[in-house]
């Protein structure tokens, strides 16, 4: 059997993912999990908490993904793309609704867990790009790793507002063409 925490935990990704945290009740958590109030306050502190971990989750299995895919690859510049190959695959996946970092932070409320998840999140994702931009050789790494977040944001926006799971490919070429004529 699922632990209590675990249920809590699938509950509320299903759910804050594909409705919205804000819109997303408390008790409808609980139902959906099929856990007693009780065993919500065991494991968590509350809807907040439960939010932190929501988003802590979805921020550890997209870096564990991003991970993956930059360990087929040994070139630099090949894992800077690998990125955009992920971004890809999960544009594709049936009941993609957009980044779980974006649709938060369009509910975020200032001083929130919603806020701090993605502040935390666009750290990483800026460090990612940085870190890969510096081993691949790049001289301007700022601005490059700049570039290359703006890229992974349209394409997260446009596969998600325009339902065009293409939208990563065509960040990935837009990357490629922008790395051969980056300075070394």
């Amino acid at each position: 059997m699922t632990s209590a925490r675990k249920r809590l935990l699938e509950a509320a990704d299903r759910l804050f993912y594909n409705e919205g945290i804000r819109s997303v009740g408390i008790d409808r958590v609980l139902e959906e999990a099929g856990v007693a109030k009780g065993s919500l306050y065991y494991n968590f502190n509350g809807k907040d908490d439960l939010v932190r971990a929501y988003l802590h989750d979805r921020h550890a299995l997209w870096a564990e993904r991003v991970a993956e895919y930059q360990a087929r690859v040994d070139d630099p510049e090949q894992k800077i793309l690998a990125v955009f190959d992920a971004l890809a695959d999960l544009f594709a996946e049936p009941g993609f609704r957009g980044c779980a970092f974006l649709n938060a932070a369009a509910e975020a409320q200032p001083g929130s867990v919603e806020e701090t998840a993605t502040k935390d999140f666009r750290t990483w994702l800026h460090e990612l790009f940085a870190v890969l931009v510096a081993a691949a050789g790049f001289s301007d790494l700022r601005l490059l790793s700049t570039q290359l977040v703006l890229l992974y944001d349209g394409a997260n926006i446009a596969a998600a507002l325009d339902a065009d799971p293409a939208a990563a490919r065509s960040a990935r070429q837009v990357a490629t063409a922008l790395l051969a004529t980056a300075q070394r």
